[in-house]
């Protein structure tokens, strides 16, 4: 096993009930970040000093010259009411830490905290950041605007994963997450009365061909072997039983593992609405908004992944793709990175209101990431 310091996991532990019993949604984790703060001093290691409102950067030097390179913790919290039943549940009513980002940032401060004990192992730097804002896809660009990624060389994250064991470490190469886009389209046609349908242009009945249609995107226009997902999840129009209206409105989002298909998938989306807009005489408005990017895990890290959870004493396992987002994807698209899975075995999946996980994980992953880190500055190559 790793080399741990006295009483870890109980502090650890500590930290994340009080995490957990006091969320924050994106951009207001003040308090959040004082507790961070605190408790990274309270252990002697450096703060830097970034333009953040929300969030920090702690950094630890090793003893030998070397490369540096970053870490990522989430800190925010959801708008969910909290129905887990354990004792430290919120106290602020209607938010929860109901993704395990508490159990993210405690994890990372116990990385910090062993690292620091290491030092003389460390070829380099290794740098830490608390992010804010990961729910709402806007905590890395903001981070990466105000420099924190300067000078760094890879990043590398992690999520909880409840559906694996504690001691479970998920590895993939490649697309782990999928990118996250929104799109809005509203049919404009004719409205009159449902009795006379023949005076109308009925933007109920184009709506429905095209939500059908749409799924003929993913089945005849796209790569048969890439991953996508076409979700329409709002049609709204109407308000009476007896009038056509004159307009519907559709919301909804697409999910992919390939940035090519990314790329070319809206305009197909937007083709295809104003094409059969058009042949019943209405008008399509298409609006499309790129959201997240994949997270997509550089190759030349996946070998140091798995050896970590070796040294550390743990389980590294091929990591299940997973149709939801994350913002650390942000961070790729600058520099090298990977993001694993993190087994915590919890009964429910992200975003439940009755989310739980095993705290023994807090220690595994805390282990982990120092073995990791430890391991990517011992191989400067890799970092070039």
């Amino acid at each position: 096993m790793s080399t741990t310091v006295e009483n870890l996991q109980s502090k650890l532990i500590s930290y994340r009930r009080e995490l957990h019993e006091n969320p924050e949604l994106g951009f207001k984790e003040y308090e959040t970040t004082k507790r961070i703060r605190q408790w990274l001093e309270d252990a002697g290691i450096t703060i830097l000093d970034y333009p953040l409102e929300t969030g920090l950067v702690a950094e630890i030097k090793g003893d030998q010259d070397g490369p540096t390179i970053a870490l990522r913790a989430d800190i925010d919290a959801l708008p969910i009411l909290e129905q887990s039943g354990v004792e430290f549940s919120s106290k602020n009513e209607g938010i929860m830490h109901a993704c395990g980002h508490d159990f993210h940032t405690s994890s990372m401060i116990g990385a910090a905290i062993l690292l620091q004990s290491r030092r003389s192992e460390i070829k380099g730097t290794v740098r830490i950041i608390f992010q804010p804002a990961e729910e709402i896809a806007q905590g890395a660009v903001y981070v990466a605007e105000r420099g924190v990624l300067e000078g760094v060389s890879a990043i590398f994250g992690m999520h909880n994963k409840p559906e694996l064991p504690v001691g479970t470490i998920g590895v993939r190469s490649g697309s782990l997450m999928a990118s996250v886009d929104r799109f809005e389209l509203d049919i404009i046609g004719v409205g009159g009365h449902a009795g006379i349908p023949n005076d109308a242009i009925d933007p109920i009945v184009i709506a429905s061909q095209i939500v059908s249609a749409f799924q003929s995107i993913v089945s005849r226009n796209m790569n048969p072997f890439h991953n996508i997902v076409v979700s329409v999840t709002k049609l709204q129009a109407g308000n009476t039983w007896n009038v056509i209206p004159e307009k519907a409105e559709l919301e909804g989002t697409v999910r992919t593992f390939q940035e090519e298909t990314r790329e070319v998938i809206g305009e197909r989306m937007r083709a295809l609405a104003e094409g059969i807009a058009e042949s019943f005489g209405a008008r399509a408005e298409f609006r499309w908004y790129p959201y997240l990017p994949v997270v997509d895990n550089d190759d030349r890290f996946a070998e140091i992944a798995k050896e970590a959870a070796e040294v550390a004493g743990y389980k590294a396992v091929e990591a299940e793709q997973v149709p939801a987002g994350e913002d650390f994807a942000f961070y790729q698209t600058k520099i090298p990175g990977f993001f694993v899975w993190m087994g915590v075995d919890g009964p429910k999946a992200w975003h439940h209101p009755e989310f739980k996980l095993k705290e023994e994980a807090l220690e595994v992953a805390a282990n982990y990431f120092t073995e990791l880190s430890i391991l990517a500055l011992n191989k400067p190559e890799l970092l070039k």
